[in-house]
């Protein structure tokens, strides 16, 4: 039995990059994402990438393939959305436990292949866990400052979910990612613990936040350090940063996370800022460039990519990962 928790000793590990980015060049029409099973549903499908797991499961299963052959040691489950209140949007709030367990599945079979292929570098299947399209901590009616769309409550419930089902699908690490709003994040963290209590295994939980401007702070006004407190009560693999930005402009806060915590560290950046017409222009070699920065400087014990990033970039990460040892923490979790 393989275990991400030794792997992580040894060397650096790479995360995949964009699963967005991936599907984007598919180009799947509307009855793409229906496929035969919902042909007749009423209200539109297109956009619903999470849903691609059912309708789509071969090219899923293809981007992850791609991803490993870049040389990734973990990829990520299509499950980013995959929540209640996510899917809501989409009233397919009763999918929710199968888009989890079959992704998860479709994941852990690839990731099988290659293990199988290469025991001498075991590959791993993290269980995304997106941040939901709505926010505990801030209002989103600027004339009803006190109200929320959302409780504590209906996220932990609505987490919970989405957790057993990627448990059950055979993932072998939680990551909660993309975090904006720290209270949802520790309602999936409590969601997360409320599991592993009630079946008595200790599964590996990832954190990533997302630091959203030049201001150094979350969406809901967290710096680094206050944000790394607020979850730090967990036991955590690892805690990093994702989205937002580029490479080059998250790695100051990075060197932050980095000194205070005791936790493994991680990154996945995007390719860089989008342009004005909101792609991605950085090219693998430029992010290669700026990742090994973090390398040279021990910042990072995991790496990958975010929006904007495909297969090549993975390349690229992984070639210039081979030649850092992994940061090096100061006390072991």
């Amino acid at each position: 039995m393989y275990s991400i928790r030794e792997e992580i000793k040894k060397r650096i590990l790479v995360l995949d990059g964009a699963m967005g980015t991936m599907l984007q060049r598919y180009n799947f029409s509307e009855s793409d994402f229906r496929g035969k099973r919902f042909a007749d549903f009423p209200l539109p499908l297109k956009g619903n990438n999470d849903l691609l797991s059912l309708t789509q499961p071969e090219a899923i299963a293809e981007v992850h393939r791609q991803y490993f052959e870049a040389g990734a040691d973990i990829v990520e489950t299509n499950t980013f959305s995959g929540t209640t209140i996510a899917m809501a949007d989409y009233k397919m709030e009763d999918l929710v436990y199968e888009l989890n367990y079959e992704s998860a599945k479709i994941a852990k079979q690839v990731a099988d292949e290659f293990t199988k292929a290469n025991p001498e570098k075991p590959r791993f299947i993290a269980g995304s866990i997106g941040p939901t399209n709505k926010t505990a901590s801030m209002s989103p009616d600027v004339n009803r400052p006190e109200y929320r769309a959302v409780t504590f409550e209906e996220l932990r419930l609505a987490y919970k979910e989405q957790v057993e089902a990627l448990i059950d699908g055979g993932v072998d690490v939680l990551l909660v990612e993309t975090i904006f709003d720290t209270l949802n994040a520790k309602a999936a963290l409590f969601a997360i613990e409320e599991v592993k209590e009630e079946r008595q295994i200790d599964i590996p939980i990832m954190v990533s936040g997302t630091i959203t401007d030049a201001s150094g702070r979350t969406l809901s006004g967290q710096t680094v350090e206050a944000f790394l407190v607020s979850i730090s009560h967990i036991p955590l693999l690892s805690v990093g940063f994702n989205c937002a930005l580029g490479a080059e402009q998250l790695k100051p806060y990075l060197q932050r996370l980095s000194h205070e915590t005791k936790f493994y560290t991680s990154a996945h950046p995007n390719a860089g800022l989008p342009n004005a017409f909101g792609e991605y222009d950085q090219s693998a070699l430029q992010m290669q460039n700026l990742i090994e920065d973090y390398l040279k400087d021990g910042l990072v014990n995991i790496v990958g990519g975010c929006c904007g990033t495909n297969p090549q970039h993975i390349k690229a990460i992984a070639k210039v990962a081979k030649n850092y040892g992994p940061r090096k923490v100061v006390v072991g979790v």
